[in-house]
């Protein structure tokens, strides 16, 4: 696998983790967003593993979720 699908596999599949912790906790996006410091838009497109993020992002995510940064990387990538 090249560098570059391995980088697009790893952001969907970051992306779709973020979406299934949101869709356990029952937030909307817009919830997400309103958690944490990230727009709603920002938060689709990270799902869609369409954005890189800062390492700051991960933090805001975890917090936005109210769970373990170490939470969010529990996944396998396609």
């Amino acid at each position: 696998m090249s560098t570059t699908s391995e980088k697009i596999a790893f952001l969907k599949s970051f992306g779709k983790r973020i979406e299934t912790l949101r869709n356990e906790k029952n937030l909307s996006l817009r919830q997400l967003s309103q958690n944490c410091d990230i727009d709603y838009s920002d938060i689709s497109k990270i799902e869609k593993g369409l954005r890189n993020i800062q390492m700051s992002t991960i933090l805001e995510l975890a917090k936005g979720l109210n769970i373990t940064t170490k939470e969010l990387f529990d996944f396998d990538i396609n």
